[in-house]
């Protein structure tokens, strides 16, 4: 009801979310979408990202996932790295127009038990305004039906921001701060809800734990995703 009202008072989709001129009824405007890169055509496999060829990216045959299989809406790049920024920085209504696209994403994976997301600390939640991955994982949930568990899974200490961290520095960071309840996840098939696929260092930590607690698999479904580039 809250929603319906704000929507009333302040309706949403006037302009455009990348560059402002106004759209009457879209997230974005003819120019600005046509410059948007959406994830699909060649990807991998395993992890979801956009790659050259239709194989297995080396990354995940050197080092494979701990979920069974990812996909995700966007690469995160230019107008769509706006984007999920703007999302994760006040514009929180935004969580619609990824929710559309992640749920044509989530129909490529296999039917699943329940959707869990990414925890914060509650002083974060607190600082930011709400979780985003939360409200990503709860506007999917109306979409498909999938429920959520929001207490399977709990932030229980503070890291360092990640992005200015290696994959190695990523992983040590975040070794140990999440924590999943068994009772909720024991057998279960799960997707994992975040906003932004990277190294995968926080996902694979995450299904680590849920993985140990006997959920039966985890996937990932993301809203944008860094392309795979091979090093030459």
């Amino acid at each position: 009801m809250f929603d319906l009202l704000l929507n009333k008072l302040f309706p949403r989709n006037l302009t455009c979310d990348i560059c402002g001129v106004e759209t009457f009824g879209n997230n974005l405007c003819k120019s600005c979408f046509k410059d948007m890169r959406f994830n699909d055509g060649v990807t991998c496999p395993v992890c979801g990202r956009k790659t050259v060829r239709p194989e297995i990216c080396l990354d995940c045959k050197y080092e494979p996932p701990k979920f069974a299989a990812g996909v995700s809406a966007l690469v995160y790049c230019d107008n769509s790295a706006v984007l999920v920024h703007k999302f994760k920085n006040g514009s929180g209504y935004l969580k619609e127009y990824f929710a559309d696209l992640m749920t044509a994403k989530i129909a490529q994976l296999p039917n699943c038990d329940a959707l869990v997301f990414t925890p914060m600390l509650k002083s974060d939640v607190r600082k930011r305004g709400y979780n985003q991955a939360k409200l990503l994982a709860s506007a999917i949930s109306k979409r498909t039906g999938i429920p959520v568990l929001e207490n399977a899974l709990e932030k229980v200490k503070s890291t360092k921001q990640q992005k200015t961290l290696t994959r190695k520095e990523r992983e040590d960071n975040l070794r140990g701060c999440f924590k999943a309840q068994k009772s909720e996840v024991y057998g279960k098939k799960l997707i994992l809800v975040d906003d932004v696929l990277t190294t995968g260092a926080t996902a694979n930590e995450i299904c680590s734990v849920l993985l140990t607690c006997e959920a039966s698999a985890v996937y990932l479904v993301t809203a944008a995703s860094v392309e795979y580039k091979a090093e030459n």
